[in-house]
């Protein structure tokens, strides 16, 4: 039985949606990230980076989300091309999200929400970054109905998790300025996996006040009694 370590983020997002879409059955391990259940020693044998989310399927322990995508896509042969050219293309926006949409998404986040002081240029650093990546996105999503073009790929789960969350850094706005990646949200949300896996995360609670402990837990590298 698969064993998904999860918590509501955006990473742990996209592996839900996989899962759903591979109709496989799953056991969920809820890791409160805001009560610091990811630095315990039981999980960090599970990942070693303390963060989620991580897997176990069977005798094999994968974590980072874009590494679960692959080794799912490709044990079962699904949401993977298998013509050579198109997979280079889900590979490359693959990693467009794991290098640039991912990091600046979280560092806008981050910046906007979480840190204890306003640093302007941090914000404005990330945040135009980010739309810079939306820009690019909106582009291709203006070609092509699915990032890797006319197939449904786990590059697509990936963006999702993170568009999903834009309204995080953009505000009621959320995706207006980019109508591409909007049609393209809209038609994946719709998806009856992608709905199984957000009533899935509805019926998980976890800790949402952001006090001394979830800093402490969060962020261990600001706190002189660091985890």
């Amino acid at each position: 039985m698969l064993n998904l370590y999860f918590h509501a983020t955006p990473n742990s997002m996209k592996v839900a949606v996989l899962l759903q879409e591979l109709e496989l059955p799953f056991d969920v391990s809820p890791v409160d990230i805001f009560k610091g259940e990811q630095h315990t020693p039981e999980f960090r044998e599970i990942n070693p980076n303390g963060k989620v989310p991580a897997m176990v399927d069977g005798d094999v322990t994968i974590f980072d989300s874009h590494a679960i995508l692959l080794y799912l896509a490709d044990k079962h042969g699904k949401f993977i091309p298998g013509d050579l050219k198109t997979k280079a293309s889900m590979l490359s926006w693959l990693q467009f999200v794991a290098t640039g949409l991912s990091p600046f998404s979280g560092q806008a986040i981050h910046f906007l929400h979480y840190a204890p002081e306003d640093i302007a240029y941090a914000k404005n650093r990330y945040v135009k970054e980010l739309e810079r990546h939306y820009a690019v996105l909106d582009r291709r999503l203006g070609q092509a109905r699915y990032l890797a073009g006319d197939e449904y790929t786990i590059a697509d789960m990936a963006l999702w998790g993170w568009a999903a969350s834009a309204g995080y850094v953009f505000g009621e706005k959320g995706l207006g300025d980019y109508p591409n990646v909007m049609r393209f949200m809209d038609e994946v949300t719709k998806r009856p996996a992608v709905r199984r896996a957000l009533d899935m995360k509805a019926r998980h609670t976890f800790k949402a006040e952001l006090d001394a402990e979830s800093r402490r837990a969060m962020f261990p590298q600001n706190e002189k009694d660091a985890v």
